[in-house]
Order: structure tokens, then sequence, then C-alpha cells
């Protein structure tokens, strides 16, 4: 594929379901298992981490958009996410529901416009999930 662009991760056990994960960088993340395989709670769990990918893919999509291209004022941005997954196996995300909190003298309107195109149009990571994952978001303005 023309101009494709490919993307190196590696993962390597520490100990027991402990997993340290590096990008082609240098950058860490420290992945665990669950306690049944040894997981002591050291790290983010794998399905954790998709939600933790979702938001901060339309995190930086809002704060570009909101920055660069609507010049608001933006204080700070919250991404609080909750996941529902299937019960069966594999028990994968069937809804996920994003709310974005932003602070800073920013209009409630163009935060929700950031929002909507970041989910709709720019964030890769919702759009490989859309196809089997309803995916929802609410935005708010907050002191």
């Amino acid at each position: 594929m023309a101009g494709a662009k490919t993307v190196d991760v590696k993962i390597a056990r520490v100990r027991g379901a402990l997993f340290e994960a590096t990008n082609a960088t240098g950058q860490k993340a420290l992945i665990d298992g669950p306690p049944d395989l040894g997981g002591q709670g050291e790290g983010v769990r794998p399905m954790e981490m998709v939600l933790m990918g979702l938001a901060g893919c339309s995190a930086l999509d809002v704060l570009h958009i909101l920055e660069k291209q609507q010049k608001e004022p933006l204080a700070d941005l919250t991404v609080t996410v909750r996941g529902t997954r299937a019960d069966a196996v594999p028990a994968v995300y069937t809804d996920i529901a994003l709310h974005f909190e932003a602070t800073g003298p920013v209009d409630a309107h163009k935060l929700e416009r950031a929002v909507k195109l970041s989910m709709e149009k720019y964030c890769s990571v919702a759009k490989m999930l859309q196809p089997t994952v309803s995916i929802t978001h609410t935005a708010a303005v907050v002191a």
C-alpha cells in the first residue's frame, strides 16, 4: 500500500503476568494480566489500554481542533471512558461511552463540535472500533 505507515511496538515479560511494552522511540507502559495468571495489579490490563487509546486519540483531536482551528482558550481537558464488555469469550466491548470535560473560557458549542468531529471523522481508534462497537459521547464545559 503506497504511503502506508507502520507502527512497531514490543512487549517483553518482566515477571509473572507483567509485561513491559516499548514503542519504537523508547516510551514504555506496563501491561498486567488477571490475578489467575499471576497479575499483581502493577500495570494496565490490555482492554483498559484500548479505552485509554481511544480517550487519548480523541483528546488530542479535540485539543487540536479547539486550539488550532477554533482558537478557543482551553485551560484543561479530561476524558472519562466507560466500556461495557460482552458476557462471552472473547469479552469484546459492545458499548463505549466517553465524556469530555473542558475548563477555561471555552464555548460549549465549539467543544461539542470538536468532540463530534473527533469521534465521527478524525479519531483513528474510534473509526477502527466503530464497525463493531457502539460509541457515544458527551461534552461539558466545567468551572
